[in-house]
């Protein structure tokens, strides 16, 4: 285990704003943990996980020891009658996970294509895109306790997800509140993709590849193919400009408050739920209101995309986490005011 004192983490946040570790450690293997939580220096101090950071804005230098998670591997756990079962390290790319299953023809996470971040991030946020959550193909995961060093595993359930959310953005509260905050380090997450395979295809962009194609039943494959082609359309690479990606979650409100936007705004996209509840495309709302392509500082709203901000400051002159929160606030704000509607952000603020 090697401790890596004031650590650049401008290359290990998608978004690309300038900061550092102030101490680091590289987790390569379940045992770099263990070496961590036997070291008496590092025990009790304060820790953060590192994933991919694609869902963080840094807004200083981190003063906590921070884990960053570069367990590899990929590899076919179980084959039943029904189903595969499929497990990843948590220091794998997110996209080379389902690049890698429709690869050996187990479809299910073709949907999920091109969302940025690692393996061990996926379950804390609960992704999702076009129809289809991680929770929807999930089937279970290792974990480290970050408190005693044992190892845990968590099935579906035991994770509490919700809407991009889970038991690991919770803090625990009460005799009987579970929460795992800053608790707990994400090895390993497995996957069930059944062999009933159907295509999800309710979203609009979906439908309209279908219509452009022609191609009213597609494979895996083709959707995984457009979904991608979609999201390099809509969406900025964190590569060339810095992202976090989907910067709000999409709010869902109840029939009646959706019946009164619609009167006042006939154009919001929206979309029915199965618990009757409607979920507003938060970018819609965010456009409305005239945000696309405004800046604050270094930090601005992608001109193609109103859901996602971006770093217009390029790695030579980086926005600030500052910067990036100020205009967070001053949209949230202007889309209550025309909307009533109170947008959260979805990155982890540091």
């Amino acid at each position: 285990m090697l401790v890596e004192p004031n650590t650049p983490l401008q290359a290990h946040n998608s978004f690309g704003i300038s900061a550092k570790a102030l101490q680091l450690v590289r987790v390569r293997t379940e045992a770099d943990v263990q070496a961590v939580l036997a070291d008496a220096a590092l025990r009790d101090v304060p820790k953060f996980v590192l994933g991919g950071g694609s869902n963080i804005v840094l807004t200083g230098d981190v003063k906590p020891l921070v884990l960053k998670v570069e367990i590899k591997g990929m590899r076919l756990v179980e084959e039943t009658d029904k189903a595969w079962v499929v497990e990843a390290a948590a220091g794998e790319k997110w996209h080379d996970l389902v690049a890698w299953t429709l690869d050996n023809g187990w479809p299910g996470l073709e949907n999920m294509a091109l969302i940025p971040g690692s393996v061990g991030a996926s379950p804390v946020q609960n992704i999702g895109a076009y129809g289809v959550e991680l929770q929807d193909r999930f089937h279970s995961l290792d974990a480290i306790d970050l408190t005693t060093g044992q190892t845990f595993s968590l099935d579906a359930a035991q994770c509490a997800f919700g809407y991009r959310d889970s038991v690991f953005k919770h803090e625990s509260s009460g005799q009987n509140g579970l929460g795992l905050a800053g608790k707990a380090l994400i090895t390993r997450v497995r996957f069930l993709l059944r062999k009933d395979w159907k295509p999800v295809l309710g979203y609009l962009d979906l439908e309209r590849k279908m219509a452009e194609t022609g191609i009213s039943q597609p494979t895996a494959q083709q959707i995984f193919e457009w979904v991608c082609a979609i999201r390099q359309a809509k969406l900025p690479d964190p590569a060339i400009i810095g992202n976090a990606g989907s910067f709000f979650k999409n709010p869902t409100v109840t029939q009646d408050q959706c019946d009164d936007i619609i009167a006042r705004e006939p154009k919001v996209v929206h979309y029915l739920l199965d618990d009757g509840r409607i979920k507003l495309a938060a970018g819609w709302l965010i456009d409305a209101c005239g945000w696309k392509g405004k800046t604050v500082g270094n930090a601005g709203v992608y001109d193609k995309q109103a859901l996602v901000l971006v770093n217009v400051g390029g790695k030579e002159h980086p926005c600030t986490g500052g910067e990036v929160m100020t205009l967070a606030k001053a949209i949230q704000t202007s889309v209550y005011e025309r909307f009533g509607i109170r947008l959260e952000p979805e990155p982890v603020v540091v």
